[in-house]
């Protein structure tokens, strides 16, 4: 079968034909691949930054966003039948017993760093015309999402990172105030700091949670973008129109940054403009570049006497696949064409190379493999 694969040793990246896989086990699932996405990870595993190939393979096949129809079931699966659509998580646990978030069937909080990921580290990935894997792993899909499901694993980013936003501000009293008779409303603001995919989904969860949001990207107004968060009713600003304590301004009390750009010069910067008790959540992994000057003292001083909280997020758990799954549903019912806008382009297998290494505008392209 027709896979799309990267040679670390070589550092080439093919179309090959990769042995098509069978079921082995009771409880495996075989699918075929309808919609695998492309992301900036990816991008960088055809750069070969990094991409590990399965114990005893030369190559590493790609795409770890999928969608697929299930063609047939192992004898003890449960939960799915025949033609069901699902999306399949990404990270495996390792193997280490000590390991209580493995164990616990968290290993997006795998303490070893010994998991595997399919399509990124240690397992083969799902660019590909036909998957095997366990049941655990796949996620049914209702029928009416199958042309936006591809955006169910970037949208589980958002979905972990504000679960933990909710946990963490349990710290303080943090519900916003409510009058007798009259529906809640809602006070917190957030800012997204990039509008790719996953900060565009990430306005979407914030917004879908009631916050007043605002997009800070790079693109001067208008562009589409800027109109996609008009639609959705997120406020857009451009970072070459606006500086970062203008934005700090117009804003004004920012309670949450859900940073997806992978802009360390841009984070840091702006976690100067960060509210009291404010919470800064980092999505984005950049690549290594130049040392950059930031005022360590004051952003001490800002986290310690504001109260203020950072953490980072990766990968997912199976709720947060449950959660954006439902989500991505509401999102459809409230903002139809700016979900449909958020899939800009459809490339067949043979196209993915180019695809990958070469430059092609849009929010989020696909390899539609049907």
């Amino acid at each position: 079968m027709k896979a799309i694969a990267v040679f670390p040793s070589t550092k080439q990246v093919k179309l090959i034909d990769h042995p098509e896989p069978a079921i082995s086990a009771p409880d495996e699932v075989k699918l075929r691949m309808i919609d695998v996405g492309v992301c900036g990870t990816d991008k960088e595993i055809v750069t070969f930054q990094y991409g590990t190939p399965p114990d005893g393979s030369e190559y590493l096949v790609i795409g770890h966003e999928s969608l697929g129809e299930v063609i047939e079931i192992g004898t003890g699966v449960k939960t799915l039948k025949k033609g069901d659509l699902v999306v399949t998580m990404v990270r495996r646990p390792c193997n280490h017993p000590k390991c209580v978030a493995c164990r616990a069937g968290r290993q997006d909080f795998c303490y070893t760093g010994d998991f595997t990921e399919r399509g990124i580290k240690g397992r083969h990935g799902y660019m590909t015309e036909f998957v095997v894997d366990e049941e655990k792993y796949m996620n049914l899909v209702p029928p009416d999402l199958r042309d936006v499901a591809v955006l169910v694993e970037p949208l589980t980013i958002a979905e972990k990172a504000v679960k933990q936003l909710w946990q963490v501000q349990g710290r303080l009293p943090w519900a916003c105030p409510v009058e007798a008779g009259k529906p809640p409303q809602y006070c917190h603001k957030a800012v997204v700091l990039g509008a790719g995919p996953v900060g565009l989904l990430g306005a979407m969860t914030l917004l879908l949670q009631g916050f007043e949001t605002y997009v800070y990207s790079k693109s001067p107004t208008p562009n589409s973008k800027a109109d996609l968060c008009t639609a959705i009713g997120a406020k857009y600003i451009s970072s070459d129109q606006t500086s970062v304590d203008d934005l700090g301004k117009i804003v004004g009390g920012i309670d949450v940054v859900y940073e997806a750009v992978g802009a360390s010069s841009l984070a840091f910067d702006v976690m100067r403009v960060l509210g009291t008790n404010g919470v800064f959540i980092f999505t984005g992994v950049p690549g290594r570049k130049a040392p950059i000057s930031v005022d360590t003292d004051l952003l001490m001083r800002d986290f310690v006497l504001k109260n203020q909280v950072i953490y980072g997020t990766v990968n997912a758990g199976k709720q947060a696949f449950l959660d954006a799954i439902k989500d991505l549903a509401e999102f459809r019912r409230r903002w139809p064409g700016a979900v449909k806008a958020l899939i800009t382009g459809r490339f067949k297998i043979e196209q993915a190379i180019d695809l990958l290494t070469g430059r092609v505008d849009g929010i989020k392209n696909v390899v539609s493999l049907r």
